[in-house]
């Protein structure tokens, strides 16, 4: 089973998540961030994930932390729960349209953390969300995971859109990367490790 777990605390959050890289797109989110409850069960649903996360922090302060957290433990539970990496695809691409929107991301699971983003989002919040925080968590993930990781809207103009369209597009083409593909035979990589 591909799987890990792991609780993390520090003076500014508590968190716990159990993320199944194999599982059916079942989601139990609980945090104090309504906007990444939301975005995550999108991306629980649409990767075909199991993901269990219950996280609370400081957000009388505002809600940086708890998205930046949730980023980087939800990205250290990719790269336990990928294990060695053998027999995966490893690349993995999708474009998703919401409405007026397409977004595409393209992600290579190669141990060599980068965060590529083009994305310029109308708005400011959504509701009482900061969207400046959706490259605070990709960039966290995306490091923590040690993924390379290429966010692009090609156009949009609605922001909660267009943030919608690059959670499912990611979980999409994580799905992919991550898949077992029975033609790979050990480490995807011609230098015998990832």
């Amino acid at each position: 089973m591909r799987q890990a777990e792991t609780a993390r605390q520090t003076n500014e959050t508590n968190i716990s998540l159990a993320l199944e890289i194999d599982g059916e797109g079942k989601a139990d989110i609980q945090t104090d961030v309504p906007f990444m409850t939301h975005m995550l069960d999108l991306f629980t649903k649409h990767g075909h994930f199991n993901l269990t996360v219950n996280a609370k922090g400081d957000t009388d302060v505002d809600d940086h932390h708890t998205t930046e957290d949730i980023g980087i433990v939800l990205g250290q539970m990719l790269k336990e729960a990928l294990g060695d990496k053998k027999g995966i695809k490893r690349y993995g691409s999708s474009f998703v349209p919401m409405d007026e929107t397409l977004a595409q991301v393209v992600v290579d699971l190669s141990n060599r953390p980068h965060l590529e983003m083009r994305a310029v989002f109308p708005s400011q919040k959504v509701g009482t969300f900061d969207t400046e925080l959706v490259h605070e968590f990709l960039w966290k993930f995306a490091l923590e995971a040690r993924i390379n990781l290429h966010v692009i809207v090609h156009y949009g103009t609605n922001t909660h859109h267009m943030i919608e369209a690059i959670f499912k597009a990611m979980a999409r083409a994580l799905d992919e990367a991550t898949t077992i593909d029975p033609r790979v035979k050990g480490i995807p990589s011609t230098k015998g490790m990832l």
